[in-house]
């Protein structure tokens, strides 16, 4: 008994011998173990130590900072501040000059843009599948440049307070919101990303829709047609007769009729031109007729985007 026992026993030492001489390379083959050395231990608890002002503290109001959220940073098994920060350890262990830099948000934080945009995608790539390529990504903006992750209430996803945000960059189209004809974006009644897809977008300007027009009529169903009679700049695109953004027009339109529509449409041989067997004084065109003031145009062509009525090849009813 006592022999077996023995041998059992230095069968034992000898696969353990045999393991320790195989580690190596079971090591090598072995996929790399996730760098956790340089987190540190107690996590968030170590970031509040210093970082303990109201605007940090509260991410605990978003959905960032639940902690039962499996998918936040705080949730379970998470990194905490750190899943978006990068490793603190470093950070924390130093002070001064010497102190090792941490991922730090926003235009003037001294983190490359892309390293910034790649800790958001990281979880965000779903809202955001057309990011690489677009403008807002070809001229190096933050997610943080528009988006506030600690702040209870992001104003770029607030109705009210969005358009103050693109007005940052976009300060042109905020002095058309100016104008007297304009969307109400400053009222707080419509967002600019109801037209704008800022996360990217395969389409011009970054519209929500494949073309303006789809944009445009996504709201302004009454003119999407198709119509019986159609008017060409209406199928093609709206913006040939309107400024989107604001105009000092009616109607947001780019300028007032007849002049907008002479752009196109020339004046003579129209009903509405007076002739005089002489015309003008001077041997010149027809004059303008008193059908073209007030209304213009559309004095007559009331129904300027499409008709469906059998005579209305005139757009006239």
């Amino acid at each position: 008994m006592r022999l077996r026992r023995i041998d059992r026993a230095l069968a034992v030492l000898g696969n353990a011998w045999l393991a320790l001489a195989l580690l190596p390379a079971i090591a090598a083959d072995a996929p790399p173990a996730p760098a956790t050395s340089g987190y540190t231990a107690q996590g968030a608890d170590t970031c509040l130590g210093c970082h303990d002002d109201p605007e940090v503290a509260a991410i605990f109001r978003t959905a960032h900072g639940r902690p039962t959220d499996p998918r936040a940073p705080f949730g379970h098994g998470q990194l905490q501040c750190e899943a978006c920060h990068g490793p603190g350890n470093a950070h924390a262990r130093t002070k001064g000059k010497n102190k090792v830099p941490v991922i730090r948000f926003g235009g003037k934080s001294g983190t490359p843009v892309a390293t910034q945009n790649e800790q958001c995608l990281g979880c965000h790539r779903g809202t955001a599948p057309h990011w690489q390529g677009n403008a807002h990504a070809a001229n190096d903006v933050s997610c943080a440049d528009c988006h506030k992750s600690h702040s209870a209430t992001d104003p770029v996803r607030v109705v009210a307070t969005q358009v103050e945000v693109c007005s940052r960059c976009h300060q042109s189209q905020h002095a058309d919101l100016l104008k007297p004809s304009h969307h109400p974006l400053l009222e707080g009644k419509m967002a600019c990303t109801g037209c704008h897809a800022p996360h990217g977008s395969t389409s011009p300007a970054l519209l929500v829709k494949s073309t303006v027009t789809e944009t445009c009529t996504g709201c302004h169903t009454e003119y999407r047609g198709p119509f019986l009679w159609e008017h060409a700049p209406v199928t093609d695109d709206c913006t040939i007769c309107h400024q989107p953004h604001g105009s000092a027009q009616p109607s947001l339109l780019k300028t007032r009729p007849p002049f907008l529509c002479q752009q196109c449409h020339q004046v003579q041989g129209h009903p509405s031109a007076a002739y005089t067997p002489d015309g003008l004084p001077g041997g010149g065109g027809p004059p303008g007729g008193a059908f073209l003031l007030a209304g213009g145009c559309v004095n007559c062509h009331s129904q300027v985007h499409g008709s469906n009525h059998p005579s209305g090849s005139k757009l006239m009813r």
